[in-house]
Formats: C-alpha cells, structure tokens, sequence
C-alpha cells in the first residue's frame, strides 16, 4: 500500500469514528430522561385576591330596576348621601344619613330627578340633566318600612352613566370575605378599628374617604374623617399596630 492509499485509510477511518460519534450524541440527547422544571417557590396567596365580585354593568335605569326586591350591600362607606324619599321624589333640601360600608339595603324602585347645584348629592354623582336615583329601605334601621333615595347615576340628553359597581356589593360580603373571621367583622358592622385589620376591612369599618403623606399601601399613617370623628390608624405589614382619635381631617 502506497503512502497515499495510507493517508486515505487513516482519513476515512477517521471520519467514521467523528460520524459515528456524532450519532452517538443525538441518540443519548434524544433519550435522556427529561428534567422536571423546579416549581417557583411562592408566598401564600391573600385570600381577598380570590373572591369574586358581581359588576352589573347597568346602561339604562330599567337595568337597575331589576335589582327590585333585592337586598344590596354599600362599598364605598362613608361617602354616599342618602334623602327622605315619597313616592318618586326625593328631599335634597337635608341629607337624612351616610350609607355605612357593608350596610344593607332594599332596593324599591328607581327614578330620575334634576338635582339642585348647591347639594351633597353630586358629591360623588354628577347631577347632569337629571340624576337617577335608588329608592330603597334599611331592614336593620329603627323603621325599616321608610323610604329614602341615593343617586347612583346620571343623564346627559339620552347617555347614562352610572356608578352601582362602585358603590354596592350585590352578594353579602359577610359570606364574600367569610375569612376575615367573626373578630373582624364584629368591628367592622360596628364601625370599629381593631388590632390586626387591614387596610381593606377599616376602609370598610370607618368609610373609603381617607388621606395619607404616603403611597405605599400597608405600611403607613392613614387618617379617616370617620364622618366628623377621625380616626388615625398606623399599618405595618397590612395589619393596623395602633390607632387613636385624631384632631381633624
């Protein structure tokens, strides 16, 4: 065998070996056992994040009169006047109350009014060509057969807007946030503050309205008017560690 026909040999095996171990690799990588991805390692989930709560998404009044003969439970606490009402009209002249959060109401009827500029009313609701209004009853009221009247929403020429999502709970948050424990909610239906509560349960205790110089959510100082009682409530980690009576809101 010349020198040539030997460099020739020697390359040719060469190339078998590389090819052949070439294969080899593929075979290995398609059958070596898979490796299970190692769960991400979470903090507990909060509860509150996983209750649903209804939006009726009303458009036109006779949507909310379909909310006739049910009980609905206020939100937004501290913020929503409410007036005497006979038949379909209500009394702006003098507020009769401030809904209180997680108060229950019964709804009557619904109709709509041109409120006056100078009322309370369009604090939270704009008065528009006419206001539409929420006739309703208090079941736990010393008289809960009287009749009084919230707006909920608003008319400009034939456009409503309303704002029920953002005022009402349309399932008993009592049963919603059944996890907030018997302590909790004792305060909270007497519009009391606690050791342990959170930002969400005083919000719902001492009304939506507050103030605070900081933004973080949990871990601040936040001052509630209270309606004309301030409270001022310290939170660290979400739960309140101190509270006291303010001198002003």
């Amino acid at each position: 065998m010349t020198s040539t026909q030997k460099a020739l040999a020697i390359c040719a095996a060469i190339a078998v070996v590389a090819i052949g171990g070439e294969l080899a690799y593929l075979h290995y990588e398609r059958n070596k056992p898979m490796k299970t991805p190692q769960a991400e390692e979470r903090g507990p989930t909060n509860a509150d994040y996983l209750v649903f709560l209804k939006q009726k998404r009303p458009s036109t009044p006779a949507d909310v009169k379909e909310l006739t003969g049910q009980t609905i439970w206020v939100s937004a606490g501290g913020q929503m006047d409410y007036y005497p009402a006979t038949g379909h009209h209500a009394d702006y002249s003098k507020a009769a109350g401030t809904l209180l959060g997680a108060e229950p109401i019964v709804v009557k009827d619904v109709f709509e009014q041109k409120a006056p500029k100078d009322t309370t009313a369009t604090f939270r609701i704009a008065g528009g060509d006419a206001q539409v209004l929420l006739a309703f009853t208090k079941p736990k009221s010393d008289d809960p057969k009287k009749e009084y009247a919230i707006p909920v929403g608003y008319r400009e020429g034939k456009d409503y807007t309303f704002k029920m999502d953002d005022i009402f709970f349309y399932d008993d948050p009592h049963e919603l946030y059944k996890h907030w424990g018997p302590e909790v909610w004792k305060a909270i239906d007497s519009h009391q503050v606690i050791l342990g509560m959170s930002e969400s349960q005083v919000q719902l205790a001492l009304g939506q309205v507050s103030k605070s110089v900081s933004e973080e959510t949990g871990n601040r100082l936040v001052v509630y008017p209270n309606l004309g009682h301030p409270m001022a409530v310290t939170f660290v980690k979400n739960h309140v560690t101190a509270f006291r009576p303010d001198q002003g809101y």
